[in-house]
């Protein structure tokens, strides 16, 4: 789901992935866990979105692919 600014109450097990065009894109502590060990790539398409997430009436939806990584 996609947020306004300050509307999104970030708990003290989330992860901070990174900055997407100046925004905090953050994953759930339990959910990083299972994770960390995928590069994780945020698209979007065309579709629709969750319902109240920001990108719902512009006819587009988030969309992460993943890919395991690893070591040599």
């Amino acid at each position: 789901m996609c947020y306004p600014r300050g509307e999104f109450l970030i708990g003290a097990r989330d992860v901070l992935l990174g900055c997407i065009e100046g925004c905090e894109y953050y994953i759930g502590g339990d959910q990083w866990e299972r994770w960390q060990h995928t590069r994780l790539v945020l698209d979007v398409v065309p579709g629709r979105g969750a319902g109240f997430s920001l990108e719902a009436p512009e006819g587009v939806r988030f969309i992460i692919r993943s890919e395991l990584c690893t070591q040599p």
